[in-house]
């Protein structure tokens, strides 16, 4: 078991390594990292991200097979589900660092502000379940008077969006809340550029 800190390290330094184009070698032993992981994985970190096809979470923190453990969703939200998927990978694998990545221009967040912006909401009773989960995202930001185009409003939004998760996520009754406070579980949140490739943490 590594640290949050000592993982939170290594996530930082791979994505250094994605925006200077370099790929540690180690990542791309796929053979010798499968036989190394058919009995068990031990994933360094836990990453609860959204589902963009432009956010690739290994590839952009540049690990390789068992680092990982990956829970990815439209809008990077969580439900019960997602919430089990932690704890197993905290309480039983030991991972001790939960990073919530959303990214900038996320389209489950434009759709969630113009719901709250038109009152119209979705027709889809399961796109309705993802735009409830962010919208008090949304309408905080609206509240405070948040002024800017639509895009910039979009990354305002998904960030005080990555901030709630990570609040639920701390909060959560039961296994999370006790690794929280007694064994160094460490939740934190990032934002990834699609401009830049960066990840920034907060």
């Amino acid at each position: 078991m590594i640290s949050a800190e000592d993982a939170l390290q290594r996530l930082k330094d791979g994505n250094s390594r994605f925006l200077a184009g370099i790929v540690d070698p180690d990542t791309l032993r796929y053979e010798i990292r499968r036989e190394q992981l058919r009995e068990r994985q031990a994933p360094f970190a836990i990453i609860v991200g959204c589902s963009d096809s432009r956010v690739p979470v290994e590839i952009v923190f540049d690990q390789g097979l068992g680092d990982l453990f990956v829970v990815r969703v439209a809008g990077n939200i969580v439900s019960r589900t997602q919430l089990g998927s932690i704890e197993f990978a905290a309480g039983v694998l030991d991972a001790r660092l939960v990073v919530v990545l959303g990214h900038t221009g996320c389209g489950a967040v434009d759709a969630t502000l113009k719901t709250v912006q038109s009152g119209k909401v979705p027709e889809s009773e399961n796109l309705r379940l993802i735009v409830e989960q962010i919208r008090p995202s949304a309408e905080r930001a609206m509240a405070e008077g948040r002024s800017g185009s639509q895009s910039e409003l979009v990354d305002v939004v998904g960030r005080e969006n990555v901030r709630s998760v990570v609040d639920v996520i701390r909060h959560s009754p039961g296994i999370i809340r006790q690794l929280v406070e007694e064994e160094g579980l460490m939740v934190v949140g990032a934002e990834y550029s699609l401009a830049t490739g960066a990840v920034e943490f907060f």
